[in-house]
């Protein structure tokens, strides 16, 4: 399945530059650069050797996917990576 604005909650987010547009915690608002790891709760962004752990929870996240802005709530990005890019299986992602 290709990385398109639809397929972007199915697909790994490692790899993709992202910005904290919106953040129960204000610091966090304004945080970009890359996904470098993400466990169920976080997204670990790094940018010039600096990096955050930001809570999913709370959290809207904007992807730039081939130039164009993509904005995903955080909360639905809340579960395992595994299963969330499972293609096959009991998963609420399908």
């Amino acid at each position: 399945m290709p990385l398109t604005p639809e397929t972007l909650t199915r697909h790994e987010l490692v790899g993709l530059d992202v910005e904290v547009v919106a953040a129960s915690n204000p610091d966090a608002i304004g945080i970009s650069g890359r996904v470098v790891m993400e466990t169920t709760q976080l997204l670990t962004i790094e940018r010039d050797a600096r990096v955050w752990h930001v809570p999913k929870e709370g959290a809207t996240f904007a992807f730039d996917i081939d130039g164009q802005t993509v904005r995903v709530e955080g909360d639905r990005l809340i579960a395992r990576p595994a299963r969330r890019t499972a293609n096959a299986g009991d998963s609420k992602w399908r």
